[in-house]
Formats: structure tokens, sequence, C-alpha cells
């Protein structure tokens, strides 16, 4: 037997040993199973900020009323926002580090392609889940990705219809203005053998990029307006980020009217409008598949709990802030995502991922989305619409109801067997 002493000394330390056990490990595995970590990664600097701080925080304001209607499973989702500041190998890292280190449960974000090209390799390999919600060039699908924007047959070529067509002004000549990475480029070889396979000769159209941050229009809409002399011609804007800003100005500088040329934007909304005089932009189009202007009673609701919520957290500008259509894709996303977690009973992605196939909400549009049973894409329904005094904007033409996506062009060869994917 043990001297009294040393027994006395023995159960002591045991006792810490055992105590420092149950403080560390499972006091804070109890902790962790009360809560769900999610990712947010958005640009908050950069060129990109103008866009994606909104998503950010229409995310955050998502998961706040998620939290409050009892959370997912009965546990609080716990945001890890990161900031990987308009830097598309950064976005990488971020990524890496929410998935290896925060150990979140799914990642909602990226706006750019170049930035969801940069994370795909990460999520592929750690078997991570991305909501991207943001419309895209196509030409992708990914078993850990899900895709709430706009393919190109819900957004781009609808426009290109619209414009063609007698109520959208007869357009013959396009004139493809765009920032330069992936999603213009690859949007606009689509919409190059879209146009020639309407008849559109090659003279008819031009392509033109520039840099990302590029702030010096004044020559590019020089040379539209000297391009617009040749006949009916229209704009296709893929311009992203804040250049959008010095162009949309130099439109009013140069006295360039709806009338005149038209131009449709891809990735202008609300948003991007909101810090420009729109006064001189009146006319010109945008094409979505939201617009804050719709009138329904569930957008109506989505509009005001999101200004409830810029005025509870004193975002800047509060008693101004809009609603854009990739707010509406992420606000969807994350409810999707919920919604499939419940239905599954874990956050385990493999379960998750066969969850979210199927999955309907009524959304701000006014109608029920449906993701996609095998392609990863929302069904959405599409608007054209004319930018207002105000920078909202008129609805000009709509789909009768939500298309299933194309994530593979019929316009580009080599995908052809893709199409019922």
């Amino acid at each position: 037997m043990l001297p009294d002493v040393l027994h006395r000394r023995l159960v002591a330390t045991l006792g810490w040993v055992l105590a420092f056990a149950l403080l560390t490990h499972p006091i804070a595995t109890r902790a962790e199973e009360k809560t769900i970590k999610v990712g947010v990664l958005h640009s908050l600097s950069g060129t990109m900020a103008i866009s994606e701080t909104a998503l950010k925080d229409v995310a955050l304001m998502t998961i706040e009323e998620i939290n409050a209607a009892g959370g997912v499973m009965g546990r609080k989702l716990v945001p890890v926002v990161v900031d990987p500041a308009s830097n598309w190998p950064l976005f990488a890292e971020k990524a890496r580090q929410l998935i290896t280190q925060d150990r979140v449960a799914v990642v909602f974000g990226c706006w750019t392609s170049v930035s969801r090209k940069s994370v795909l390799p990460v999520f592929k390999e750690l078997n991570g889940l991305l909501f991207y919600p943001v419309q895209y060039e196509g030409e992708e699908l990914e078993k850990n990705v899900f895709y709430t924007g706009a393919a190109p047959n819900q957004q781009a070529i609808p426009a290109v219809e619209y414009l063609m067509s007698t109520e959208g002004g007869g357009a013959r000549r396009f004139f493809l203005l765009g920032t330069d990475y992936v999603y213009p480029r690859t949007t606009n070889k689509i919409l190059r053998a879209f146009l020639k396979s309407k008849g559109v000769a090659e003279k008819d159209i031009e392509e033109v990029y520039t840099p990302f941050g590029h702030g010096d229009y004044q020559t590019i809409v020089t040379n539209i307006k000297r391009f617009a002399l040749g006949g009916k011609t229209a704009v296709i804007s893929t311009i992203n980020g804040d250049s959008n800003v010095p162009f949309y100005k130099e439109l009013g500088n140069a006295g360039l009217k709806a009338t005149d040329v038209p131009v449709v934007a891809f990735s202008v909304g609300e948003e991007e409008l909101r810090g420009i005089d729109a006064k001189p932009l009146v006319g010109h189009l945008a094409s979505w598949n939201y617009f804050m202007s719709l009138k329904n009673p569930t957008n109506a609701a989505f509009i005001k709990k999101y200004r409830d919520y810029a005025k509870k957290k004193g975002l800047p500008s509060a008693d101004k802030v809009v609603t854009n259509d990739p707010m509406e894709a992420t606000y969807v996303g994350i409810h999707m995502w919920k919604q499939a977690v419940e239905k599954a009973r874990t956050t385990d992605v493999d379960k998750v991922i066969a969850a979210v196939a199927g999955q309907t909400f009524k959304a701000p549009s006014g109608f029920a989305l449906k993701m996609d049973e095998t392609n990863h894409h929302l069904h959405k329904p599409v608007f054209v619409g004319e930018i207002r005094p105000d920078g909202q904007f008129n609805v000009v033409w709509k789909t009768k109801e939500p298309i299933r996506a194309q994530p593979w062009s019929p316009f580009i060869a080599g995908n052809e067997g893709k199409q019922n994917m």
C-alpha cells in the first residue's frame, strides 16, 4: 500500500488530469456540437469590394435570420468572414484556411470566375462545399459547387435576343466590352457564336477588354460612337467591379443615350448604380434574374429585412441600401443549404450535396426556385430592366416562368453530349 502522503499526491494529480481533460475536450466538444461554422468568402477591399461587400452583409443577415428561427437542427450558425481583397491567389489561401483551420461546414462566396477557378482545386482536394451566387460563363459543373447565379442561357442569351427583337430596338451590330478575364471572354465567345447563328456578320461584332480597375473609358466610348455609325448598335457590357463607375460616367459625359446605343450590362445592378448619377443613364439596360423593383410580398419582406438589418448594424448609408440579384442568390443559397442539412440530418458534405438536389425555395423574385436534380444550377426566371433616374430598374421583358440552366452552351463545339447533365 502507498504511504498516505504519496497516495494523496497521486489522487490529487489524477484529479487535475481528469479535470483538465474534461475542460479541454468534452466541454469544448459539447460547445462545438451546439454550433455550425460557415464560411463567408468575399472581397471587402480592392476593385471588387464595390460589388462583394453587400454579399457579405446579406449573408450575415441570412445567418442571423436562421439563428433567430432556431438555427439548423437546433444548432446556431457561426459565420467566419475572411477578406481575400480582390487577390485571386489569396482566395485559394483563404478557402483552405476556412476548411482546414476554421473547419467550416460550407462556404458562401466568390464573385468573379477567376476567384471561383482559384478556389476550385481546394474544394475538390479537401471535399469542401461552395455556394457560388453570381452569374457566370458556364462551361463548368463541379460536384463541390452549387451555382445559384445565372448560366448564359439564363441571362446573356435572352438579353441579346431582346436587343435583336423589334421591341428591343432591332440591333444588328454589337460592341462586346468586358473586363479582361475568363467570364467576359468566355461569355463573348458564346455570344459571338450565337450572333453568327442569327446571321450577324463578323464585321458587325467588335470585342474590347480592359483590365480590372480600369478608369479611363473616353477613347472606348468614342470608338463605340464611331462603330455605331455603321448601323443599329448595342453594347454588351461584361465590365466587372469598380470600373463600371467611370464607364457609366463617361457614357453620360459623351451624351451616349440609350435611344442611340443601348448598353446592356450583366454585372451592373442596383448596388453599382448607388454611387452614380443615374439620370444620364436612363433607358440603358441590365439583364438579371431579380430586380429590387419587383412587386410581390416576398420581395417586400426581403427588402424590409435588409433595410432593418442595415440600420441595426450601422452599415454605410444604411438609409439608402439596395438589394440586387447576387444578394438574392446568396440568400436563396444559404436557405437551400439549411434545408439540405436538415433533410440529411448531418453537415457531412457528400450527404448534403445529395440532399440539395431538388430543393425549392420561394425567392424574392416571386418564383419558387428549384435546384436542378442533376446539374447543380437553379431554375431561374429572366428579367431585362431599363435604368430609372433613381438607379432602380423598370422590367421591360421577362420569362413567364423559371428556366432550366444550360451550363454547357450549345453554341460551343463539343458540348452536344453534355446538355442533359
